[in-house]
């Protein structure tokens, strides 16, 4: 089920199984008929509409590989990503249209230095955009399949349950973006996830405004058709009205969010008056929540239950969940995800006991289904496993985040051990936007990035805490708006610089490790320092 935005007065579209499968089999069969064979990796950098689906699932018919490109990034971005994936196309779009804007994407694809593009309207027209030589339009492309005598029909290419069908991008400490492979194993990894924690099933209708570009957009994919619900997908911007009427329309029945989007809708108002009685239950991933926020959102579909999901792209899957068979508490995790086994560490590196309130960086026991085995940029062994203790005679697996764990089995996340960071439900690596930031003015000498909770909950927000050079003097104001600007324009739109902080020199250990723990607290004060009201 779709729908565009601008269309919200219009019945919701819909497309049958049988049609999916036919339009997916032509576009496999005109990715065969281009000269693209099994194992070739092939990009998409697009809205996650009916059409980026469809490419999606042919690709990997195809027994090529998925390069999963996010749609907010500017065309650096895209160049790395293009690099270390050795991707031999991608598709695209025109323009992007959200929130009654039009933004450009084609041509930030072309500046990244893209190979051939396959790109489509973004309105579903016929769009007189002017192609770079050797581009295809959708139509065009399209064509390639029409020798054959059955273009709707594909036979798929038998691959072993090893080999890579996607290829996705998690944000390292090192600044460049780790490159990630899903297996075969993945995609039954993220159904059974979602059949287990969000009790998807046959006549659900699942709905999660996300992009192909980010874990969630596979896993949605994977979630609905191979528990045989219904994909809904909205043309346009979650945070407007018309997306929350969508979900009306669609009768959806589990939804999944953002806690930034769910913090718009509720600032703004603009779900008031829907019926969202459909809704069994929400799923929440990227970013912590907060109580209140959980709350509001519970009450617009008569509070029916809200799921918070933590897993990462490395895993294919939810290592801490909610389920609908268990009593649920705002803002926090009821239960260890399906075959994983998780310990938090003691300051000396030492398991806490199973049953245990603690506070610790959390770690993995070393096998889970689906989960990655290889880096295609890093030595994967280094960056998961290097330093890590060793607990029953295995050798745990890294992840990186602080969790508590409370007396009853709950838990909730209090942020990264490493230097990274979640904004707007991105990954960032604090090492990427240093390196923008340390260029952005003469007057700077270096920056850390920060990410700070509110105190009571709630999706981290960005300060970036400043050592001026001597002699220069400068409002932390003025470096605001010019960090700002730098970190939208070269890294990712979405990117909000909350406040700078300037300080005379940074806190450091005897060994000059940066103390960003020492940064996090004076960057709260300077956030948080007024009385938070009670009501």
């Amino acid at each position: 089920m779709y729908r565009n935005e601008g269309e919200d007065d219009l019945p919701v579209r819909e497309i049958t199984l049988s049609q999916l499968r036919a339009d997916v089999s032509r576009v496999a069969n005109s990715l065969e008929a281009l000269g693209f064979k099994k194992g070739d990796s092939i990009a998409i950098d697009m809205q996650m509409n009916v059409q980026a689906v469809t490419a999606y699932l042919a690709i990997i018919l195809a027994g090529c590989v998925v390069v999963s490109i996010p749609d907010s990034f500017v065309a650096k971005e895209i160049a790395i990503r293009i690099r270390i994936s050795k991707a031999k196309a991608i598709f695209t779009q025109d323009v992007i249209q959200r929130g009654g804007k039009k933004l450009p994407l084609y041509s930030r694809v072309i500046e990244s230095k893209a190979p051939l593009a396959i790109v489509l309207p973004a309105d579903g027209k016929a769009s007189s955009l002017s192609l770079r030589n050797g581009d295809l339009s959708w139509d065009e492309f399209l064509v390639r399949a029409e020798h054959l005598s059955r273009p709707d029909e594909y036979k798929p290419v038998i691959q072993s349950m090893d080999s890579y069908t996607n290829i996705l991008f998690s944000s390292g400490t090192t600044g460049e973006p780790k490159a990630i492979p899903w297996t075969q194993h993945t995609p039954l990894r993220c159904a059974a996830d979602s059949w287990a924690h969000l009790d998807s099933r046959q006549g659900d209708v699942l709905c999660w405004p996300t992009n192909l570009g980010w874990m969630v957009g596979p896993m949605i994919v994977y979630s609905a058709f191979v528990n045989g619900a219904t994909l809904a997908l909205y043309n346009g911007s979650p945070l407007d009205r018309g997306f929350g009427k969508f979900v009306q329309d669609a009768k959806v029945t589990m939804l999944g969010t953002v806690p930034s989007l769910v913090r718009a809708w509720k600032a703004s108002g603009c779900m008031a008056n829907l019926d969202w009685t459909a809704i069994r239950a929400f799923g929440s991933s990227g970013e912590t929540s907060s109580v209140d926020d959980d709350l509001w959102l519970s009450a617009q579909a008569g509070y029916k239950p809200v799921l918070e999901c933590c897993g990462g792209t490395e895993l294919g899957a939810m290592y801490v969940g909610g389920n609908l068979v268990q009593p649920q508490a705002f803002a926090a995790f009821s239960t260890v995800g399906m075959t994983f086994r998780i310990y938090i560490l003691d300051d000396s590196n030492n398991p806490y006991p199973d049953e245990a309130a603690c506070t610790g960086e959390l770690v993995l026991h070393p096998h889970n289904f689906g989960s990655s085995s290889t880096l295609l940029n890093a030595d994967h062994h280094k960056v998961y496993y290097q330093g890590m203790p060793h607990f029953n005679g295995k050798q745990l697996r890294r992840h990186g985040d602080i969790f508590q764990r409370f007396h009853g089995g709950f838990y909730k996340a209090h942020g990264r051990s490493d230097d990274t960071m979640n904004l707007g439900g991105i990954k960032a690596s604090a090492i990427e936007i240093e390196q923008v930031c340390n260029k952005a003015h003469e007057s700077v000498q270096e920056t850390a990035a920060i990410s700070v909770q509110p105190p009571r909950g709630g999706p981290e927000e960005l300060v970036i805490a400043a050592v001026l050079k001597p002699g220069y003097n400068i409002s932390s104001k003025e470096l605001q708006k010019i960090f700002l600007s730098h970190v939208m324009s070269n890294l990712n739109p979405l990117f909000k610089v909350r406040a700078v902080a300037v300080f005379p020199d940074f806190p450091r250990t005897a060994s000059n490790k940066l103390l960003r723990r020492v940064l996090r607290i004076e960057c709260a004060k300077l956030l948080y320092s007024a009385p938070q009201s009670r009501l």
